[in-house]
């Protein structure tokens, strides 16, 4: 038996799955340079990458479900969103 995939989760899987991909390069470019300032400078850069990843996944399973959901629930989950990264990001 033949299961189709959505779009949608196609591009969020492949999107995660090129995340992961670049979290496990950083941390082998960690363990290469046996350095804790540059192990700093290559974690902090994935601070930039993970909300990034956050939103155009979230993103794209919203327009997947565009249809489906009323438009006042797509305000609350892009406050969600946006509370988590503010959460993150102020410190």
């Amino acid at each position: 038996m033949i299961t189709l995939l959505e779009k949608a989760v196609i591009g969020m899987a492949l999107l995660r799955l090129l995340s992961g991909s670049v979290e496990i390069f950083a941390a082998f470019l960690m363990i290469k340079y046996n350095d804790v300032e540059k192990a700093l400078i290559i974690n902090s850069s994935l601070a930039l990458i993970g909300p990034t990843i956050l939103i155009i996944t979230t993103t794209i399973g919203l327009i997947g479900l565009a249809d489906k959901i009323a438009f006042g629930k797509f305000v609350w989950i892009f406050l969600g969103v946006a509370f988590i990264i503010y959460g993150v990001k102020s410190s």
